[in-house]
C-alpha cells in the first residue's frame, strides 16, 4: 500500500487511558509511516459516528464496548485491533491492561506495608473490573489476608443513583476491619470511596489506605488526600495496537488474541502512605528500607535506626513478613529495577547506578537469580507484548 492509509481511531479521550492509548497511537504513526486520522469526539461506551457505517478507509481502532459499535465494525470487514477489555468480536486482536499484573502490584503495596486485612471496590459490568478483583483476591488468600469484595452499580446504568451508591459504600466500609487496605478497580472509584471515608471521619491512609489504577494526575491531585494509584502503560498499549493494524492493512495475517501490557509500576501517593504493623521497630525499619534500598544499604544501616539487635529484629522480620531484612532491601531493589527497565532510554549502566549495584554484571547476576532471567530479557520480553 503505497498511499497514506485512512484509519479511524474509536477511542474516547474522556479518561487518562484512552488519552494514553491515542498518543501511543500518534507516537508509532509519527515513527512509521504517516496516517489519515478520523477521530470523532465520542464518549465512552456511546453508539459509532454515523459515517462509519458506508466509511471507505484502511482500518480501525476502537473501544468495542457495546453491541452497536460490534455491529458496524464486524459488517465494514476492515482490519481492526479492539482496545477495549469488553471482547465483542473474539476473532479481532484486542489489546489490554494485564490486569493480573495490576492486581498483584496493589496486593505487593498493601502486603508489604504490613496490611493483612484487604478488600476490592469495583464496578458492575466490566471485564477489567471483575479480572482485577479475581486477581486480588486470589493475591490476598495466598498472602493469609481477611478480604471482602464491594461492586457498586456503574455509573452508565439507568437507574444509577450516587446517593443510594454512597450509601452502600457508606455500610460496606464502615463494617471493614481495620488498618485495611483497598484497591478501587480505577481512580474514578477510589476518589468516590475517598468522599465516603471522609463523611465517616475514617482517617486515610491511617485507618484505612487506599489505591486506585490508572494514575489519571489532574484526579490524583485533587483527592483529598492526594491518590495512589497503579500505572498502566496506555502508551504501550496504543503503540502495540497500531502496530498491530499497520500489519494487518498491509495484508499480514494477525490472530484474534490477547496482547495484555503490562503495568509501569505504581505512583505512590499519600492515600497509602501508611504501615500497617503494631510493631514500631519493624514499621520504621520497613520505611528506611523503602526510602533507601537503592543507596546500597546493608542490614546494618538499618540497624542504626532501630534500637534492637539484628537477631531480635530478623526474628520479628519473620513473624510479621515471613522475611529476613536482608530480603526486603534485595526485593525493593529488585522492583525498582524493574520499573526502570521499562524505560527504554535508560541503559542497564544508568539502572545500576540508580539502584545500588556496583557493576552491571553484578546487577544480572542478582536479577536473574531473583526473577528467572536476565534484565536484557525482561526488557525485550517487555517490548515484545
Amino acid at each position: 500500500m503505497n498511499r497514506r492509509p485512512t484509519v479511524a481511531l474509536l477511542v474516547e479521550s474522556s479518561n487518562a487511558y484512552a488519552r494514553g492509548v491515542l498518543e501511543g497511537i500518534m507516537t508509532y504513526v509519527r515513527r512509521h509511516r504517516a496516517w489519515t486520522i478520523y477521530l470523532p469526539e465520542q464518549e465512552r461506551g456511546a453508539a459509532p459516528p454515523q459515517w462509519l457505517a458506508d466509511w471507505p478507509g484502511d482500518g480501525i481502532i476502537a473501544r468495542i464496548e457495546n453491541e452497536a459499535i460490534a455491529e458496524v465494525v464486524r459488517r465494514s470487514r476492515l482490519p481492526t485491533v479492539d482496545v477495549s477489555a469488553a471482547r465483542r468480536l473474539d476473532d479481532i486482536p484486542w489489546v489490554e491492561t494485564d490486569d493480573v499484573a495490576i492486581a498483584q502490584l496493589a496486593a505487593d503495596h498493601f502486603t508489604e506495608r504490613g496490611f493483612r486485612n484487604l478488600a476490592f471496590c469495583g464496578v458492575a459490568g466490566f471485564n477489567w473490573s471483575q479480572w482485577r478483583e479475581q486477581a486480588f483476591a486470589k493475591c490476598a488468600r495466598q498472602a493469609g489476608c481477611s478480604y471482602s469484595h464491594y461492586e457498586s452499580t456503574s455509573r452508565y446504568a439507568v437507574d444509577y443513583s450516587w446517593s443510594r451508591e454512597r450509601q452502600r459504600l457508606a455500610e460496606w466500609v464502615g463494617g471493614l476491619p481495620r488498618p485495611l487496605g483497598i484497591m478501587a478497580c480505577y481512580d474514578i472509584q477510589a476518589r468516590e470511596l475517598l468522599d465516603v471515608c471522609r463523611e465517616l471521619d475514617i482517617a486515610i491512609p491511617e485507618e484505612i489506605a487506599l489505591i486506585g489504577v490508572d494514575n489519571d494526575r489532574l484526579l490524583c491531585s485533587l483527592a483529598t488526600p492526594p491518590l495512589s494509584s497503579v500505572i498502566p502503560d496506555a502508551q504501550r498499549a496504543g503503540y502495540e495496537s497500531a502496530k498491530l493494524l499497520d500489519r494487518m492493512m498491509a495484508g499480514e495475517p494477525v490472530e484474534g488474541r490477547a496482547h495484555l501490557i503490562e503495568p509501569l509500576g505504581i505512583e505512590s501517593r499519600q492515600s497509602s502512605d501508611a504501615l500497617a504493623i503494631d510493631d514500631v521497630d519493624v514499621a520504621r525499619a520497613l520505611r528506611f528500607i523503602r526510602e533507601h534500598a537503592c543507596d546500597a544499604i546493608q542490614v546494618g544501616d538499618v540497624l542504626k535506626h532501630v534500637d534492637i539487635s539484628r537477631r531480635v529484629l530478623e526474628n520479628r522480620f519473620g513473624k510479621l513478613l515471613g522475611r529476613t531484612p536482608h530480603a526486603e532491601i534485595l526485593r525493593v531493589r529488585i522492583g525498582r529495577v524493574r520499573e526502570l527497565l521499562r524505560d527504554r532510554d535508560l541503559t542497564l549502566l544508568d539502572i545500576a547506578d540508580r539502584t545500588g549495584f556496583e557493576h552491571v554484571e553484578y546487577l544480572s547476576t542478582v536479577f536473574r537469580r531473583e526473577t528467572g532471567e536476565t534484565p536484557t530479557q525482561f526488557r525485550s520480553r517487555i517490548e515484545n507484548q
